[in-house]
């Protein structure tokens, strides 16, 4: 059974860290991207980052770029999202997902049930 589970979500004030992690099972993880997503109240899932099977190719969201750094340790079959300097608009339920390509993400079969970020001003 594929599962993807996330954790690392919590409260915290503007300009502080949280680190997400998404604990992946069930697939052979190096042959898959993952991503994460994040969904705010009354808006769409917006793209964060993502990191290719292998780990040598990342992409980032231009809102968060230069702030949020995603790795992965494929002999864990972990991901994980390193938020700094983060800000109330980054307050959103953030989800992982895995797919066999990278650009097919959004359309990922496989997504994690999401853990809560909420940044205090």
């Amino acid at each position: 059974e594929v599962q993807l589970v996330e954790s690392g979500g919590g409260l915290v004030q503007a300009g502080g860290s949280l680190r997400l992690s998404c604990a992946a099972s069930g697939f052979t993880f190096d042959d898959y991207a993952i991503g994460w997503f994040r969904q705010a109240p009354r808006k769409g899932r917006e793209f964060v980052a993502r990191i290719s099977g292998s780990g040598s190719s990342t992409s980032y969201a231009d809102s968060v770029k230069g702030r949020f750094t995603i790795s992965r340790d494929n002999a864990k079959n972990t991901v994980n999202l390193q938020m700094n300097s983060l800000k109330p608009e980054d307050t959103a339920v953030y989800y992982c997902a895995a797919d066999p390509s990278s650009d097919n993400l959004l359309r990922a079969n496989y997504w994690g049930q999401g853990t809560q970020v909420t940044v205090s001003s």
